[in-house]
């Protein structure tokens, strides 16, 4: 059958790579897609919340499944949209997308469920925000409730930074005013942070591998907040009895009370978790697949991608064990290569260098990200995170060796990395 894939990103380059391994798969579109899209399968210049357009190439070109990347298109309720019309679709409905794209909802969500989270308060107007905050004896999160493209949430150390994270979600509205209408304001706890991703349908929770993101722009877990700035997987931080606490205590309450609530989760359900000396929270629920957790993982991902995500749809997923899913036990670590100025303004249109050097590298998939392909073949830089180099290798220090082997030999003006994706678990031995 033939699969559209819809986004154009690292995450969707990635389903893209291994959609096209399945051989249930005769051919890959991606809407709108990037150079690396192109390469593995078809791109199709379609926006992603364009579903006018979306639903009539699906017809037209008889698309068996439509997986969905990016939380935009499913917050705007693409997967109604699809279904409305018989087709067939991956991703959760624009009410259950809501655990994602209201912050307010997923907290509020939690706290009924009675899954472990950071004590939290929710304003709607700054002044009693400020004046929150001002009586804290504790450092605090500040969170936009609606979606930044993973920047809206801004980890403070002091009351004056705080305060300024109010000023500038709710008053200078710089994730824009639907997402800064409302925020949440949260008691800051330290550990450890873990990604854990499940394929939920119906009943049937089943987790992937567990991962580990780097959030912020710089080395040492340093600088802003950034969409992620490389991943490795497995993360020897979610052993399988830390797992089954998550699954028990978290996503498990979360899909039944979605339920109860009339809106059943279908999809990805993707919990960041944090490890701390009082046990496991919830940091947030997002309603797809991570970028750049993804990557990784998928390199990894031995059983038929299309298998399981059909299963998921067709609410089949109970059929599979979680043993019958089946991973490379080679670790994989992905290096995200992003523009100068990022995760602030940035230029593109910058020529990138070194892309096929790279990929003579074994074991190396360099994903596209934020790239266009130019006429005459020359691939320039289309976004923030540009690429996202993975690698797999017998262990964690060969898989990070051989990713940044990679990433050394490309180049464009500007290009920035961090130099220490992994070493999280490195430093412990691993």
């Amino acid at each position: 059958m033939k699969v559209l894939v819809i986004g154009k990103g690292g995450r969707e380059h990635a389903l893209v790579w291994k959609l096209a391994q399945s051989p249930r798969v005769e051919q890959v579109f991606c809407a709108p897609g990037n150079a690396g899209t192109a390469l593995d399968g078809v791109n199709v210049p379609i926006d992603v919340n364009d579903f006018v357009y979306l639903l009539r190439f699906a017809k037209k070109e008889n698309i068996g499944l439509t997986v969905v990347g990016p939380e935009d298109p499913l917050a705007n309720g693409i997967v109604d949209a699809f279904q409305a019309e018989g087709l067939r679709i991956f991703g959760p409905s624009k009410a259950a997308a809501q655990i994602e794209a209201s912050k307010v909802y997923s907290k509020k969500l939690m706290r009924h469920a009675d899954v472990p989270t950071a004590e939290f308060r929710v304003f709607d107007h700054p002044e009693p925000a400020r004046k929150y905050i001002e009586t804290r004896e504790y450092p605090v999160v500040v969170k936009a409730d609606g979606l930044a493209a993973g920047k809206g949430v801004i980890v403070c150390t002091t009351t004056e930074e705080a305060i300024a994270a109010v000023n500038t979600i709710m008053v200078r509205e710089e994730f824009g005013r639907a997402a800064g209408r409302q925020v949440v304001v949260e008691k800051r706890v330290e550990g450890e942070e873990l990604s854990v991703m499940a394929l939920v349908a119906g009943r049937t929770i089943i987790s992937l591998a567990p991962s580990q993101d780097h959030k912020r722009a710089f080395d040492g877990d340093t600088g802003p907040n950034t969409g992620g700035m490389g991943a490795y997987s497995p993360a020897p931080l979610g052993t399988h009895e830390l797992m089954s606490e998550i699954e028990t205590n978290a996503l498990i309450p979360t899909v039944h009370a979605m339920k109860r609530a009339r809106t059943p989760f279908r999809g990805i359900l993707y919990a960041g978790v944090i490890v701390t000396n009082q046990g496991t929270r919830i940091l947030e629920y997002n309603c797809r697949l991570g970028d750049p957790e993804t990557q990784p993982v998928l390199m990894r991902l031995k059983t038929d991608l299309c298998e399981l995500l059909e299963a998921v749809v067709d609410d089949r997923l109970g059929d599979f064990s979680e043993d019958r899913l089946e991973w490379d036990p080679r670790p994989a670590v992905c290096v995200v290569i992003a523009s100068g100025g990022y995760p602030g303004p940035f230029t593109t249109g910058k020529m990138i260098q070194g892309l096929d050097e790279a990929a003579l590298v074994p074991d190396v998939k360099v994903f596209h990200a934020g790239t266009k392909l130019e006429p005459g073949g020359m691939v320039v830089t289309d976004g923030g995170r540009v690429l996202g180099v993975t690698a797999l290798g017998d262990t964690l220090a060969m898989a990070k060796a051989r990713a940044y082997e990679a990433v050394a030999k490309i180049s464009f003006p500007g290009a920035f990395y961090r130099k220490d994706i992994a070493d999280k678990a490195l430093g412990k031995g691993i």
